[in-house]
């Protein structure tokens, strides 16, 4: 039985990892979550049983996921501490883990990176848990979620954008771009410890830097959905934070998953890819499409004293397709659509 590990696991790239290990593999699954941000499992994981045993809980009638509610460093540490940790106290025996998912982190919107970046800047201690145990631990393969706030902000300014490139972070070079904020830098860093792995420890690694994720199962802290629910609400004024014309690279959670377990069979020496569309749609564009598909025409009220980060942030995909031969699936309209559909579902529940 392989067993594959999932930090973050509750959070909203870390659920749908879940969800895709259960229908691509017949293997089980350690789930790792604090739930400072994350939602618990019972609420995504529906119609699927479940019981308790100790300090975890255990689902499926074939139980083969299991949840521990704790600090990822926490688990690390026990892990480290006594390496049948989990066959000591739960019975559970892995010799060596299968895939490794790295999700847990500090999270937040822009109000968070911008506001409280020490509180982001704890990222650090996770993933120099992470990595420390990687190195002794040598699962199979590993996945570092990068994040595209590691391109130098030069490159997305109002007067100087361009669609940006894997090779415009030389993580070997003399110099380096300065990334945006504290979060910016711990993926910078997690992306260096990444080489590090693969190059000195013979680890089976690859990076990812995804642009703007979106999703249904998407909670409102995020601005896809909770722009779609503004507009499903008719909401008039229509508020943004900034002046609107900040642009994004948006791409659909099915497809980041996608090319995710694809560059985990075919990269291993800690390279990033780039996940996006390679196009760039603004807020106010945003607005448009949804207030379209809500059947009115709102006047947008930008709100300028908001946090609204960098100005254009956008992919060229060309690397991805010529290494990977992959392309994002979802159009922005398709995707946006069926964000929509179910932010007006969920309100007319709420009626």
């Amino acid at each position: 039985m392989k067993y594959h590990l999932v930090s973050g696991a509750c959070g909203f790239v870390g659920r749908n990892t879940v969800k895709q290990l259960l229908k691509r593999t017949n293997d089980s699954v350690i789930m790792v979550d604090d739930l400072s941000v994350g939602t618990h499992p019972s609420a995504w994981l529906q119609d699927i049983t479940s019981k308790k045993f100790k300090d975890i809980e255990i689902f499926g009638k074939e139980e083969r996921l299991f949840f521990w509610k704790m600090d990822f460093r926490k688990f690390l540490n026990n892990l480290q501490e006594n390496p049948k940790w989990l066959e000591k106290e739960y019975g559970i025996k892995i010799s060596r883990f299968a895939d490794a998912f790295h999700f847990a982190a500090i999270v937040g919107g822009r109000a968070k990176i911008e506001g409280d970046p020490i509180a982001v800047a704890l990222d650090l201690s996770i993933d120099a848990e992470f990595f420390n145990w990687i190195a002794k631990a040598k699962p199979e393969r590993v996945l570092y979620p990068s994040s595209s706030a590691a391109y130098p902000i030069s490159l997305q300014t109002e007067t100087a954008s361009a669609a940006l490139k894997e090779s415009d972070i030389n993580i070997n070079g003399n110099i380096l771009g300065k990334p945006d904020m504290t979060y910016g830098w711990t993926k910078m860093t997690g992306e260096y410890l990444a080489k590090i792995a693969a190059e000195h420890y013979g680890i089976s690694i690859v990076s990812i830097r995804p642009f703007s994720g979106y999703g249904e199962d998407q909670d409102l802290s995020y601005p896809v959905p909770a722009i779609a629910t503004r507009a499903a609400k008719k909401e008039n004024p229509f508020v943004v934070w900034g002046t609107g014309q900040q642009g994004r690279d948006f791409v659909h959670i099915d497809d980041v998953m996608d090319c995710m377990f694809l560059a985990m069979e075919q990269i291993h020496d800690g390279s990033a890819i780039n996940i996006g569309s390679g196009k760039l749609t603004s807020f106010i564009d945003l607005i448009k499409i949804f207030s379209r598909f809500a059947g009115y025409n709102p006047t947008i009220k930008p709100l300028i004293d908001k946090p609204m980060g960098v100005h254009s942030r956008y992919c060229d995909m060309s690397f991805v397709k010529e290494r990977l031969g992959w392309e994002p699936k979802i159009s922005l309209e398709e995707g946006m659509r069926r964000v929509y559909d179910v932010a007006v579902e969920k309100l007319r529940c709420e009626r």
